[in-house]
């Protein structure tokens, strides 16, 4: 029952690390996370909550990503990961389109990174990938990140074409949390492979804002940091 789950992390609360979560994902006036409501309760926990209510349903689900509380919605979706992990094709497809009718809800960027890759990105490993191009030219900043987010998945499997398209349109973004995660992205490619990145970065990491151009370079050497950054590739 949701009263339960509900309870449990009313329990695992802390007021200290709430005061702290509360500073660290910008919830006052005028911050990406305006309003936020934290209970002070770490993801490892909250996981393990979540993971002991798989069977709570979509209604009870919805009550959950519909909470001001952080902590509700980000068990919400962890349970949904739970959920996806454990269900046959036909589920995963309910699963998924249910994660895409809420993603106002998925509103902040641990909600983004923790769900994601793991829901749409494993869904459409095989499937057509046009819900990406059109989550990147959303004016919702919570979508354009689920769409860059959710190519780890085929990073990871060694297929970065996915992750260089959403990159592209998301190349000129002036939300911070959105150049923070293109770099970070076009990192984890460049970890399986530089040499992939760095031909995606001669094309474009002049245009970039710097703050993706750091993310993205941050693993290279010294002198190679320097010349991208001076203009110099």
């Amino acid at each position: 029952m949701i009263n339960h789950l509900l309870s449990e992390l009313k329990n695992a609360s802390s007021p200290e690390k709430a005061k702290i979560l509360q500073k660290f994902f910008k919830t006052g006036k005028g911050e990406y996370g305006e309003g936020d409501i934290f209970l002070g309760v770490t993801v490892p926990e909250t996981r393990k909550i979540a993971k002991k209510h798989i069977n709570l349903s979509f209604d009870e689900i919805t009550k959950l990503l519909k909470s001001k509380i952080h902590e509700e919605r980000l068990a919400a979706l962890l349970l949904l990961v739970e959920k996806y992990n454990k269900s046959n094709d036909k589920a995963k497809d309910k699963i998924v389109n249910f994660y895409l009718s809420n993603t106002k809800y998925v509103n902040n960027w641990d909600l983004v990174d923790l769900s994601a890759h793991q829901l749409l990105g494993s869904f459409i490993e095989d499937k057509d990938k046009s819900i990406l191009t059109k989550l990147a030219k959303s004016p919702s900043l919570w979508e354009r990140r689920i769409a860059i987010i959710s190519t780890y998945h085929f990073i990871k499997n060694k297929n970065h074409k996915p992750t260089f398209k959403i990159a592209e349109i998301l190349l000129e973004d002036k939300h911070d949390l959105i150049q923070k995660a293109v770099g970070w992205m076009l990192r984890e490619v460049g970890k399986r492979n530089q040499n992939a990145e760095e031909e995606f970065l001669k094309y474009h990491y002049k245009k970039m804002p710097r703050t993706m151009l750091r993310y993205a370079i941050e693993r290279f050497d010294k002198e190679k940091r320097d010349n991208y950054l001076k203009g110099k590739i």
